[in-house]
């Protein structure tokens, strides 16, 4: 990678490219028509009578011509596709697999705003752009407005909202850095939930302090895009495993690793990265993948209206004005009312607070049980809460691939594997991380009810996704 920076560029621009074109000229084409699919070629043939060739008793039937799906369908069949069936929950699992390679050699935002800062003003960052509370906020306020806008849906909202996140990148690049990835680094809205997934990459980037330190003082420093101290660089987290560093002074060699040998043995993180994992992932985007299949959250707003018709409260139930306000597509019977959005984020919060809550509750009773770091502790749900991220995610991938009449055999049982899979995972480091304080106290009383107090979460986040995917 370090060799071949060249052929990188070419694929991250080449990437830009397409990201621009699918983001941006579905939303000045036609709404695709309802008969529209991605993998057909026409409509379907259909058939008719011609009365004028009707003998005393036959029936002539003849074939009527089908007609070729449009090309503006496709593309933004095509486009809604390839960012909600493709990109998004293969990105996440991405990370999971190979670190932030995605963020280093692949993301054009990334790209974007690394070469603006290059050709930008360079200037100092401030200070509110370094604030970290960034990750979590960022993430919460892009996941809400994207779903009362359906971004799942509408070109227009994609384009909104990735198209202004691109846009602000490179303003934010232009600005700031002097060559760096700013935004990146603190204002992505999936920064953090990439940061805390990467730490089980099975690889990372090990540096030889020794080594480092015998080589001669002259040398250039190492272009570093996400702004890390190479030399003390502690995991995956941050890396966006561009490859610039490797072999720098001799030092820095890519090693594989266990998954969990970050979460066990690594640094402990800041409390917001505990905070966007509880509330975040596990309460936020949990709530947004939930409502919309969730038989009470019909029920309740149906209840709610039939309160305000009682009560003539009628502008609550008046249509969005705007589609960049509320989901407003009368061509296709899809407007939101101002009750529908305020029921959609009544419920993603009321999910994230009780979620969030139970979860980062029960991961400091069972740290101070145990008597480990609480934060270290939580680092134990993220293999739950990345697995959660991509079965989420996958909802919007087999949804497009059933409006195809494409169906995949076995699904409940992959989708009860993956959930298994991350529950397991994520108990298991949990016993591991309370086990580290007192290695000698596997059946203390302190220590089991520790590991009750951990399993909580766990099942609360289980029974969420039972709910989705066996139930409702």
């Amino acid at each position: 990678m370090a060799r071949h920076r060249r052929a990188i560029l070419a694929i991250q621009w080449v990437i830009v490219i397409c990201y621009t074109v699918l983001v941006a000229l579905p939303a000045f084409l036609p709404h695709p028509q309802a008969e529209s699919r991605l993998f057909s070629s026409d409509f379907g043939a259909t058939s008719f009578v011609d009365p004028n060739q009707l003998g005393n008793n036959e029936t002539i039937r003849q074939e009527k011509a089908p007609a070729l799906i449009p090309w503006h369908d496709k593309l933004v069949l095509f486009a809604q596709f390839a960012f909600w069936g493709i990109w998004w929950p293969f990105v996440i699992l991405s990370i999971m697999l190979m670190g932030r390679v995605w963020c280093g050699v692949l993301c054009p935002e990334g790209a974007l705003t690394e070469f603006a800062s290059r050709h930008g003003r360079g200037g100092r960052i401030p200070r509110w752009v370094r604030w970290s509370g960034w990750p979590l906020v960022a993430f919460a306020l892009t996941t809400l407005y994207g779903q009362l806008i359906s971004v799942y849906e509408y070109p227009k909202a994609v384009l909104l909202i990735l198209g202004g996140s691109t846009v602000a990148a490179v303003a934010i690049g232009w600005m700031y850095g002097k060559g760096k990835r700013v935004w990146c680094r603190y204002l992505c809205p999936v920064s953090g939930v990439f940061a805390l997934l990467a730490r089980l990459a099975p690889f990372q980037f090990q540096v030889d302090r020794k080594t480092w330190e015998s080589h001669p003082a002259r040398h250039d420093a190492v272009d570093c895009a996400p702004l890390l101290d190479v030399k003390h660089l502690p995991g995956m987290s941050q890396c966006h495993a561009c490859g610039r560093c490797s072999d720098h002074r001799g030092a820095v060699t890519l090693t594989p690793r266990s998954p969990n040998a970050e979460i066990l043995s690594g640094p402990p993180p800041a409390t917001n990265e505990i905070l966007l994992l509880s509330f975040g992932i596990l309460g936020v985007a949990i709530g947004a993948f939930q409502w919309s299949v969730n038989p009470w959250f019909v029920w309740g707003k149906h209840t709610a209206a039939e309160w305000l018709l009682n009560h003539e409260m009628y502008w609550m139930l008046d249509e969005s004005p705007a589609w960049w306000l509320l989901t407003r597509y009368p061509e296709v019977n899809d407007v939101f009312t101002w009750l529908d959005g305020a029921a959609i984020l009544a419920y993603i919060g009321s999910v994230a607070l009780v979620l969030g809550g139970t979860t980062l509750l029960a991961v400091r009773t069972s740290a101070r049980l145990a008597g480990v770091n609480w934060q270290r502790l939580g680092l134990g749900l993220v293999p739950l809460g990345g697995i959660s991220l991509f079965l989420g995610l996958s909802m919007l991938t087999l949804g497009q691939l059933r409006t195809e009449a494409i169906t995949l055999p076995g699904l409940d049982i992959l989708r009860g594997a993956l959930l298994a899979l991350g529950l397991l995972w994520s108990a298991w480091l949990g016993l591991r991380l309370q086990r580290s304080a007192t290695p000698g106290s596997a059946g203390s009383a302190h220590l089991v009810a520790a590991f009750m107090v951990w399993l909580v979460p766990l099942v609360a986040v289980g029974s969420s996704w039972i709910l989705i995917f066996y139930v409702w």
